[in-house]
């Protein structure tokens, strides 16, 4: 919905802040998730929460990670690393008053889980959307195994093109779902519990 001569919104789709307005981040480098695809994650993941912990790791307006804050995760984490996805994420959480449940940092995604991994932070849930030209996917998939950064029972979901195949196991994680939504592919892990509970 565009709203003037060059301010793009969205909406929350659903919980606390059903309705209410996102920015976009101007031009083209970042491409919001459409409001069809996101109910369609939610539905999958959730749709509703009690609490946890979200990292969303290409942020770009931080629509992802603040639909979780609104259906009732406790707080989020978003990294960006540009600046104008910054600045748009800030202004949307300043709108919602979500700045006591929310941290937002400008880097790099590699260097931002190295510092994650120092913080020895863990999440519930991962959002992966990098830019499709650039697919790294199966590297941060290896880094986030590797260092442990999920806990037990998290996901770790990823947008990317359709035509995009992840690999079944990535170490302990395991793909769960995987979904195609025109051009859009969503695609679960989980990690594997190493016994019963």
């Amino acid at each position: 919905m565009l709203i003037g001569s060059d301010v793009c919104l969205m909406r929350v789709v659903s919980g606390e802040y059903k309705g209410r307005f996102l920015k976009a981040v101007p031009g083209t480098s970042t491409r919001p998730t459409t409001d069809k695809v996101k109910e369609a994650i939610f539905n999958i993941i959730g749709p509703y929460f009690s609490g946890g912990i979200i990292l969303d790791l290409f942020a770009g307006s931080g629509g992802l990670g603040i639909e979780a804050l609104s259906r009732g995760v406790e707080k989020g984490i978003f990294v960006d690393r540009d600046g104008k996805a910054i600045q748009v994420i800030n202004e949307n959480i300043q709108s919602l008053e979500l700045g006591n449940r929310a941290e937002v940092y400008r880097n790099d995604a590699g260097r931002a889980l190295k510092a994650i991994q120092k913080r020895e932070l863990k999440f519930n849930y991962i959002f992966l959307d990098p830019p499709y030209k650039q697919q790294q996917l199966i590297k941060l998939l290896e880094t986030i195994n590797q260092e442990q950064l999920l806990e037990p029972k998290g996901i770790v979901l990823c947008e990317h093109a359709s035509e995009i195949k992840l690999p079944d196991f990535i170490g302990r994680l395991k793909q769960t779902k995987h979904e195609k939504y025109g051009i859009i592919g969503v695609t679960i892990f989980s990690e594997e519990s190493e016994g019963a509970e």
